[in-house]
């Protein structure tokens, strides 16, 4: 095992390292910035770096040259990259070989092949892998929109290639709005990813979103830790997740890990990742994206299934025997993402937290980057806490959660607490049988 590690990142996902970290013996370093203070990352560890001073605090965390170089400084043998930032940015995966360091995570072709999306898509259909009706080449300079759209049909969704967090997104439900939407959407892709390189995607209504965590030793062989449900969304981001799903057949689960764990075999995956996928209302699915990194959403998975997805990262990372066969589920998981976000208009709301308390209880887990006093910034994702709730079945793990949010005390900012609440209200909720429209339909 690595005696030491860079987290090149923040927040909680940094925390939530650094206990996996502590319970292994591995040393930590933390990075932080100016703007955030002395966060709680960078007093959990053993040793913080502070970034370069910058404008924009972001930056720092984004900047290739200086996380290597701070992986070097201070000895660490491999970076562990969290989710976001440089995560799947696979010139900081080269850099950190070229420079003698592990990048934990897969290897950096497979790296670029699932960052671009299209590419994905086009590749793992060539492995039989079921995919929606699409573009396999980008529409950057074709001349005829309407042309392809057609093929594909409407509704469609203009998706950015090197997309992801819902950016770059639009749902076009007419061919009158097609031209003004594919612009719409490389502009938001340009800024973000500095790539204009957009497909097209067949759309279906009343879908779910479930995705299955693979697992592959250093060896090649390939499993899965089961699948999460995460159809309840805003914006095209998750909100709240849940471990295992409770919409699909017994039948559909079979192909549904059969279908990602054969994907992964295809391009030769190593280590932890995510292939999410669309389900229809007949339990048909079809293969949407792939992470190539840890998930938000992993804590769900080992609520039930008590692997520390974590600690496997690391053990495949550093070449060391690790068991992929799936775990035995037991019971279930609810995780709500806590955000400071208005919850109307979900428009972040950064601040002074004066107040900042989640209960304790048996059976919750909370994975926070924040304590009471600490400021929110506007410069960074709006994530709070995520809070996982376990119950012998999905009853009691939602009961839990209701109660937990019911007795959350954050002031200073506006949460969404309450739309966690109502969404767990909402009839098709309770049922177990909800769809990516959940939040638009709130009563």
């Amino acid at each position: 095992m690595f005696s030491k590690i860079l987290i090149a990142n923040r927040g909680e996902i940094a925390c939530r390292i650094i206990k996996t970290c502590r319970r292994l013996g591995v040393e930590t370093v933390a990075v932080y910035s100016d703007a955030e203070g002395y966060p709680l990352h960078a007093e959990l560890a053993d040793e913080a770096a502070l970034l370069p001073d910058s404008p924009n605090p972001v930056s720092g965390y984004l900047d290739v040259e200086t996380m290597v170089g701070i992986a070097r400084q201070t000895g660490a043998e491999a970076v562990h990259p969290g989710y976001g930032f440089l995560s799947e940015n696979p010139k900081f995966a080269d850099a950190c070989a070229e420079s003698g360091i592990v990048f934990v995570g897969p290897q950096t072709d497979v790296i670029r092949l699932m960052g671009n999306k299209r590419e994905a898509r086009r590749r793992l259909a060539e492995s039989g892998a079921p995919v929606l009706p699409g573009t396999e080449v980008s529409l950057d300079g074709v001349d005829d929109l309407q042309a392809v759209a057609a093929e594909v049909g409407f509704p469609l969704m203009v998706k950015a290639s090197e997309g992801g967090g819902g950016i770059g997104m639009q749902l076009v439900a007419e061919p009158e709005r097609l031209d003004r939407s594919v612009k719409r959407a490389q502009s938001s892709s340009r800024r973000a990813f500095g790539s204009e390189d957009m497909y097209f995607e067949r759309f279906i209504p009343d879908a779910r979103h479930v995705e299955v965590q693979v697992i592959a030793d250093s060896d090649g062989v390939s499993s899965h830790l089961w699948e999460r449900e995460c159809s309840v969304q805003r914006r095209h981001q998750k909100v709240i997740e849940e471990a295992p799903s409770p919409s699909i057949s017994e039948e559909a689960r079979e192909r549904l890990l059969a279908s990602a764990v054969r994907a992964a075999q295809s391009v030769g995956y190593r280590n932890v990742g995510t292939f999410e996928f669309l389900v229809d209302q007949d339990d048909g699915f079809y293969f949407l994206e792939a992470n190539t990194r840890l998930q938000v959403e992993h804590g769900a998975t080992e609520m039930v299934t008590g692997v520390d997805i974590v600690e496997r990262q690391l053990r495949i990372a550093a070449g060391l025997p690790t068991d992929v066969r799936p775990a035995p589920v037991k019971g279930h998981a609810i995780e709500c993402r806590l955000y400071a976000e208005d919850p109307v208009t979900f428009v972040p709301s950064p601040g002074v937290l004066t107040e900042f308390e989640i209960p304790a209880r048996d059976g919750l887990r909370v994975d926070t980057g924040f304590r009471a006093g600490d400021e929110v910034s506007s410069f960074f994702d709006p994530l709070l806490a995520k809070v996982i709730a376990w119950g012998e079945d999905r009853d009691a793990a939602v009961s839990l959660m209701r109660e937990a949010l019911s007795e959350t005390r954050i002031a200073g900012i506006k949460t969404n607490v309450s739309t966690l609440l109502r969404a767990m209200e909402q009839p098709d909720f309770v049922r177990g049988k909800y769809t990516t429209d959940l939040l638009k339909t709130l009563s």
